[in-house]
């Protein structure tokens, strides 16, 4: 049973969110819509002004074989598996740069290769949005590594 399956761009769940919002939208094209756990998403390649990219997955055993599928592909420099800041992954697959820890909005999404439109509607919908109020919870907080337990 093959784990990651390679499909056309178009296929990812999440084509429509990169295609709102990347500046140079000819990425696309060179994406792929990597299939884990029954849904494809996006892994755009670095390329324009987009310098880094990431694939958030539910466990390492997959972030393992998706970074085997990015190695040596054409805009996916340096996969490498990195624990997610996100609470909802467990690990993540990035490529290119490193990117810039502790960074404001408009420089993660410049990084990441999104138009400054996209960006100001983004800080937009977010300022709208009241922040759910966090809850310190054992399970998910705070955020550390299953082996530290």
């Amino acid at each position: 049973m093959r784990v990651v399956v390679i499909q056309a761009p178009r296929k990812a769940y999440d084509f429509e969110y990169y295609e709102q919002r990347l500046a140079d939208t000819w990425l696309l094209e060179k994406s792929l819509a990597l299939r884990t756990l029954r849904m494809p998403f996006l892994a755009v390649p670095v390329g324009g002004t987009r310098r880094g990219g990431y694939y958030p997955v539910s466990c390492f055993c997959i972030a393992l074989r998706v970074r085997d599928v990015l190695l040596g592909r054409h805009g996916f420099p340096d996969p490498r598996v990195n624990w997610s800041t996100d609470p909802n992954a467990h690990g993540v697959v990035e490529w290119g740069e490193r990117h810039p820890w502790l960074s404001d909005e408009d420089v993660l999404g410049r990084f990441y290769g999104y138009s400054d439109a996209a960006i100001a509607r983004d800080k937009t919908r977010r300022a709208d949005t009241a922040p759910a109020p966090q809850t310190p919870c054992s399970v998910f907080y705070p955020f550390r590594s299953p082996a530290a337990q």
